[in-house]
């Protein structure tokens, strides 16, 4: 079952600096998804996470500490920021997600909707 699906970075059309896309792992069980997605160099306080209707977006803007007297000669990562959005089924509680960010990776864990979720019928024998 597909509760969550990448969208256009149509979004990203807002903001005109261009912005590097996460790597992310959608993993699924039967009580929701959990998302991982790498993002190094990003801090607690300049990493963005919401939902606006059944959108989900993250960014995140890297702070690579270089002393003044120092300047790159070779850098192969030219972006400092992130951008990545997806729509999240109805399927999903989007006011319980749970997120936490450790060594670069943040993990978003979005439980499915009490309706979703399954469940035991119990047969009545007569």
């Amino acid at each position: 079952m597909n509760t969550l699906t990448q969208t256009k970075e149509g979004a990203a059309a807002a903001r005109p600096e261009p912005a590097l896309l996460p790597p992310v792992d959608v993993i699924e069980d039967a009580t929701g998804i959990t998302l991982y997605a790498d993002l190094p160099g990003v801090s607690r306080d300049k990493l963005g996470l919401r939902v606006d209707g059944d959108q989900l977006t993250i960014e995140g803007e890297m702070a690579l500490p270089v002393t003044k007297d120092m300047s790159a000669v070779h850098a192969e990562v030219s972006r400092s920021r992130y951008h990545r959005s997806f729509t999240l089924s109805k399927e999903l509680d989007a006011d319980k997600i749970q997120a936490e960010l450790s060594h670069g990776e943040l993990r978003v864990r979005i439980p499915k909707a009490a309706h979703a979720q399954p469940r035991r019928i119990s047969v009545q024998v007569t």
